[in-house]
């Protein structure tokens, strides 16, 4: 089958775990004999490599996303049919069978309705919440679509009735959202359908195929007797929540225990995280840290729990299955798709988002009992490997793909 995959990012440019599992599937995709063509954007990440793929063409423009400027409807227009050109130029030149959909923050919607009227099928994968919270917040299609002040309801009117609106759409379609139809997409979770569906999007027929890793990547924890260090992994802001694990810290009767924060963020949270660190009297036994993903795949094992602490709905995190496949005993909130990870008491504890007391209570519950975390990472182990393994994941996306009907 020939696949053309749109991703707004692509590694090694990427910021997230979304890009990484795009990767991740893309090639365990081209290895299993498809062939596949990447159309992602230009944006680049500070320090990462230039690399030339030839399966990826790396020509779309974002807009207001990732450092790149919200810009006026003109430079807008201009934008836009650029995309536009780069879509169908690889559509004329790849002849895909199928084209399958990532993550389009940043990217021009208005290339979903090209897509979608067109004689391709079209395949959704949705990790995040692109469709439920920013595709109605397209600056181009609002424009045209969105109620506006008198002078751009005027002028839109105008534009309408003499001919110009439709001119323009045949380049760059200027039709409501509304019209997207997403008659073949999966979710990451079963809570990321059901918000995406409750945003008012036609999306309660979709799948859901749950995000993989490569669990054979990671080192795994093989000694459960000491219980000293705790582990919090992810971006330090208000949502992923770090100051949840710090308090929880405080509130714990070991003062012996410590917690190294992994992670980057921005310069005022930190600064108020630090204080809050100082304010506790945990100066010593909280660190700040950072490591590659890549190297995070050796450093999870050498620690003794991990503390998941999100509380902003998470679509489905890939940090506490990281640690599961560590064979590292976890402790989360039931945040968002984590209900559909977490079994408490089978293969984690579960505490309750932005309330430390709760995450305290279950650290105490593991430092007294080697027993339960051998029991929880073992649990946790086996099933990460037969259920969330990114082949496993890969052949699902895959039997997808290949039962798409024809449009």
């Amino acid at each position: 089958m020939r696949i053309l995959v749109i991703s707004n990012l692509y590694p090694p440019h990427e910021i997230g775990g979304y890009e990484i599992r795009c990767r991740d599937v893309t090639e365990r995709l081209r290895a299993s004999g498809h062939e596949i063509r990447v159309l992602t954007s230009h944006h680049q990440v500070a320090g990462r490599p230039d690399e030339s793929q030839p399966h990826v063409s790396r020509i779309l423009r974002i807009h207001g996303m990732y450092g790149h400027p919200w810009i006026g409807m003109l430079k807008l227009h201009a934008l836009e049919k650029h995309n536009h050109r780069a879509l169908t130029g690889e559509i004329e030149n790849f002849r895909p069978d199928l084209i399958h959909v990532w993550n389009m923050g940043g990217i021009s919607k208005s290339l979903l309705l090209r897509l979608e009227a067109g004689d391709i099928p079209v395949v959704y994968d949705v990790s995040d919440h692109w469709i439920a919270r920013s595709l109605r917040a397209d600056v181009w299609l609002g424009w045209w679509n969105t109620p506006r002040n008198a002078l751009a309801t005027l002028l839109r009117s105008f534009m309408s009735l003499s001919g110009i609106r439709r001119a323009i759409s045949r380049m760059t379609p200027t039709a409501s959202w509304d019209t997207l139809k997403f008659r073949r997409i999966y979710f990451c979770s079963g809570f990321m359908r059901d918000l995406t569906a409750s945003r008012g999007w036609p999306v309660n027929h979709a799948s859901v195929i749950h995000c993989g890793i490569d669990t054979s990547a990671f080192s795994v924890k093989q000694d459960h007797a000491g219980f000293s260090k705790l582990l919090w992994v992810g971006r330090l802001a208000s949502d992923k929540d770090p100051l949840t694990a710090v308090r929880a810290l405080a509130a714990c009767a070991r003062k012996d225990l410590t917690l190294d924060l992994y992670g980057h963020g921005d310069a005022d949270y930190i600064a108020m995280l630090d204080d809050e660190i100082g304010h506790l009297g945990l100066a010593g036994r909280v660190t700040r840290k950072s490591a590659s993903a890549a190297d995070m795949r050796g450093l999870y094992s050498q620690y003794d729990a991990l503390l998941f602490t999100s509380n902003w709905g998470e679509p489905f995190a890939l940090t506490p299955l990281e640690a599961m496949a560590s064979g590292l005993p976890v402790v989360t909130s039931l945040d968002g798709g984590q209900a559909e990870l977490a079994r408490d008491r089978e293969n984690c504890l579960v505490a309750v988002a932005a309330k430390p007391e709760t995450y305290a209570a279950r650290i105490a519950e593991l430092d007294g009992s080697p027993e339960l975390r051998a029991h929880l990472a073992a649990t946790a182990l086996e099933e990460a490997r037969r259920r969330f393994d990114i082949a496993v994941i890969t052949s699902e996306i895959e039997n997808f793909l290949t039962e798409t009907p024809a449009k």
